[in-house]
This record gives structure tokens, C-alpha cells and sequence, in this order.
């Protein structure tokens, strides 16, 4: 095999969001001892062990609470979770992204003025069912249009937000068949983007980085959704495969592709990144 040339793509890794959540509660841990967080800090198994071996351990329901102190994760939570959490006497540190907190505010004054608000995102994550929350009762999530078709009556004053990590385009195209979609019954459609410029800036640079690599790894969790979206604008333009750790890399990958592009999800550790270059180095 000829030299490899390893090229990383200019923005990658842990973001400022999951950078300043891991600083609040590694603080609070030296306090207080143990920390509880509500779900995963941020969908990376790595850095979820990391933080566990600091005394900063996940639940997956309120209700296996012991401690005094619980944090919401930077994907945040619902009103109605906070005031669960805070009926129950329980301290919160609230390390929800500030990019988060402005899409939570964009659902809340939409539905506040009258729109019914329509989030672009998936269902199943956390962040989407806490900006549902937000809504009241006035939001409905969905991936595609025709989900939003299948449920009938549609009402005549929209608002359409999106989850912050999806990707531009994929907002665009879909805001853009709602409308379709929704027009002729429509009074009023408010598109307010809540993207993170974050996420957004690691998107294309990971497309750069696509175009003239023969191999694109991404560095990121299973279910951390930023990841997954690095696979899916990369793979049409090159082969593209997502690992966790550098033991999953597979040497019939490199055959004939020295030149090897790397990305990494916004709560890929920084280790993990520099453990898959020694790794591919080593090869």
C-alpha cells in the first residue's frame, strides 16, 4: 500500500454546547460528589463511560432519581419535566445548548402568538420531545410531509421550526413541500430557522473534505443524530463509514484509498479522534 495521506475535516468534534455541558458538570461533581443526569449527556457511549467514571451517571426515567441534584443534558427537556423535577425538591443544573434554548423559545412564542408549530425532526429524540413540550399542546414533530398529511385537518396559521442538528438542505426541501402542501388552506406560514451554524459549519466542511478524499470516516455515537447526518451528506459523494472507537475500523476499507478524510460528531470526545489517526498511522 502506498502512502496514506490523512486529512481532517476543519471543523469536527465536540462542540461548544456539549464542551461547556461536560465543564458545568464536571464543577459540580467536585462539589457535590455524584451528579444525575436526565438521559445521556450527549448520544456518545465514550463520553458518557468518561463522565460516569467522574461520578456523572445517566437515568433514563425521573424516577430512578436518588440525589439531591439532577442535570438536563444539553438536548433538553419539557416544562412540564422541570416542574416534575422541581416538585420533588430536587436541584437542577441546567446544561441545555444555548442553540437549544433559542429553538425552545422560537416553539413557545410560535405557539404563544397562535401557530400551531411544526418541528422538523425525529420524535424518538430527546431534543425534539422537549421542544414539543415547549408548544403546549400546539406541536407536532415529523421527518416527511406525508406524516403531516396522514393526520388531516391542518390548521390555517403555521409556524415550522426545525430540531438544531439537522441539515440545511434537508430543512429547506421540507419546509418547502409543507408549503406546498399547506398553502391553499393557509392564513399565515412563519419558517424561523434553528439550526445550529455549529452543526451547519461541520456539514460542509465535511463535504469539503468529501470531495477529494477516497474514504470518509465518521467518528461518532450510533444514536448522536449530527453523526448519523455526516454519514448521509458524505456517502454520495464517497464511500463513508461511521465507527465509535478505531478498533472498528476495518483494514479492507483502506485498500486502494490513500487519501482518507475524517469528520466527527459534535459530542465525539477529542481522544477518539486522535485514537483513530495513531490507529490508521499504525496501518
Amino acid at each position: 500500500m502506498g502512502k496514506m495521506k490523512i486529512a481532517k475535516a476543519e471543523k469536527l468534534g465536540l462542540c461548544f454546547g456539549v464542551r461547556r455541558a461536560i465543564k458545568l458538570l464536571k464543577e459540580a461533581a467536585n462539589k457535590y460528589g455524584e451528579i444525575e443526569t436526565l438521559g445521556p449527556l450527549a448520544h456518545n457511549r465514550l463520553l458518557v463511560e468518561a463522565l460516569a467514571n467522574l461520578g456523572i451517571k445517566p437515568l433514563n426515567h425521573i424516577d430512578q432519581a436518588r440525589g439531591r441534584i439532577l442535570a438536563i443534558t444539553t438536548h433538553g427537556t419539557s416544562p412540564v419535566m422541570l416542574c416534575e423535577i422541581k416538585s420533588r425538591h430536587i436541584d437542577i443544573i441546567d446544561t441545555t445548548c444555548p442553540i437549544v434554548r433559542k429553538a425552545q423559545n422560537t416553539a413557545k412564542e410560535l405557539a404563544e402568538a397562535g401557530f400551531d408549530v411544526i418541528i422538523f425532526g425525529d420524535t424518538e429524540h430527546s431534543e425534539v420531545k422537549g421542544l414539543l413540550g415547549w408548544t403546549g399542546d400546539k406541536g407536532i414533530a415529523a421527518l416527511n410531509v406525508k406524516q403531516i398529511e396522514r393526520m388531516g385537518k391542518l390548521p390555517s396559521r403555521v409556524g415550522i421550526i426545525s430540531q438544531t442538528t439537522q441539515t440545511r438542505s434537508a430543512f429547506i426541501e421540507f419546509a418547502r413541500q409543507l408549503m406546498d402542501v399547506v398553502e391553499p388552506k393557509i392564513e399565515e406560514i412563519h419558517v424561523a430557522n434553528t439550526l445550529c451554524k455549529v452543526t451547519q459549519g461541520q456539514q460542509e466542511a465535511a463535504i469539503r473534505l468529501a470531495r477529494r478524499s477516497q474514504l470518509m470516516i465518521v467518528i461518532g455515537g450510533g444514536n448522536s443524530a449530527n453523526a448519523r447526518h455526516l454519514v448521509e451528506i458524505c456517502s454520495p459523494l464517497v464511500e463513508t463509514h461511521m465507527v465509535e472507537t478505531a478498533e472498528e475500523i476495518d483494514n479492507s476499507w483502506l485498500v486502494g484509498k490513500p487519501h482518507i478524510g475524517i469528520t466527527a460528531g459534535a459530542s465525539t470526545p477529542d481522544e477518539a479522534v486522535e485514537e483513530l489517526i495513531a490507529k490508521l498511522r499504525s496501518l
